[in-house]
């Protein structure tokens, strides 16, 4: 179980930095670490009051965007330690061989970025690439399954199916339909009201909320609609 493959049955659920101080985040992180012996999870940290402190020191001391992010990394690794101490059966994890021994162990992984970003691909040196962006990345570079975006809204806040859309409403960052586009397993986005939507889909191993398109899928889709129309086509 500690071969790559286990970690490409996985979930990853980035949960917004903006629930930090949400008194129901803890009813999400025991039922993501109920789901954990069932399938691996990995828990991606928005950067929350730590992030946020992090642009407001940019903003009076006027640091570069690489410095600045740099330390947004390290604000998303404190809201993963607040994480793990609101629910300390989560397991810290800053590189493969810690996700790999946490899924093996049915622990849930909480991701501290810094490492792997930095040492292998790092999205951006600005702002424009934030959790979400390494979220995708994150799982594109492992392979998983499936990527869950647990956003603040009360309902589900994509309301549409388009990543570029969600980019362009602020409801994820930037570059997130970029990375995300890198990303071959299913995208989904979810409120944070839908605890119960999310245990079922976690029961059934199906996706909650709302399914995004990526640029992957939509060229796909199209091409996949080309070749349909080309042999309709043949046929009359």
């Amino acid at each position: 179980m500690g071969s790559p493959s286990l970690l490409r049955r996985a979930w990853i659920v980035k949960l917004s930095g903006s629930l930090a101080e949400w008194s129901p985040l803890v009813d999400w992180l025991k039922l993501l670490a109920r789901h954990a012996a069932d399938r691996p999870i990995i828990i991606v940290p928005g950067g929350g009051p730590f992030g946020h402190a992090v642009r407001n020191v940019q903003d009076v001391w006027r640091l570069d965007d690489p410095i600045a992010h740099r330390m947004a990394l390290l604000a998303m690794e404190q809201y993963g330690l607040l994480l793990q101490g609101v629910c300390p059966s989560l397991r810290p994890a800053a590189d493969l061989a810690a996700l790999q021994a946490n899924a093996r162990e049915g622990r849930v992984s909480v991701w501290l970025p810094t490492r792997m970003a930095l040492d292998r691909l790092m999205p951006a040196d600005d702002w424009d690439a934030g959790a979400d962006s390494l979220a995708a990345w994150l799982a594109a570079e492992l392979g998983v399954e499936r990527l869950v975006l647990v956003k603040s809204s009360a309902a589900c806040p994509c309301g549409a199916t388009d990543a570029a859309a969600m980019a362009e409403e602020g409801i994820v960052d930037a570059a997130f339909p970029a990375w995300a586009a890198h990303f071959r397993g299913e995208i989904w986005c979810v409120g944070r009201e839908r605890l119960e939507q999310m245990d079922t889909a976690l029961a059934a191993n199906a996706g909650p909320g709302c399914a995004l398109r990526t640029r992957h899928q939509a060229a796909a889709a199209s091409a996949i609609g080309v070749s349909k129309s080309m042999t309709s086509g043949s046929i009359l």
